[in-house]
């Protein structure tokens, strides 16, 4: 929503079935995080979306995602391996 627009947390709370310190809480983990800034206008406090960070996110995913395709592609072969010997087995 935040990157749509900039919206207060009341503006954002109003979408979500949780109270206004949670959302206030998951806030505060996104700019701890550099994904949101809040900018203050006037007694309005602005969340506002900075997802250049994503960038870095998008590369840390990218390397488990390898990694883990990697270990169930491994997984997979073992399996068939299994199933390929099981029925040899019955077939005996």
């Amino acid at each position: 929503m935040v990157a749509r627009q900039p919206l207060n947390l009341n503006g954002i709370a109003e979408h979500f079935d949780m109270t206004r310190q949670a959302v206030s809480l998951h806030v505060k983990y996104l700019t701890d995080c550099g994904l949101i800034v809040i900018r203050q206008q006037g007694r309005e406090r602005y969340c506002e979306a900075k997802l250049d960070g994503l960038s870095q996110v998008s590369e840390w995913v990218r390397q488990y995602r390898k990694h883990w395709e990697s270990r169930l592609d491994s997984l997979e072969e073992y399996l068939a391996k299994m199933k390929k010997t099981k029925k040899d087995a019955r077939r005996k």
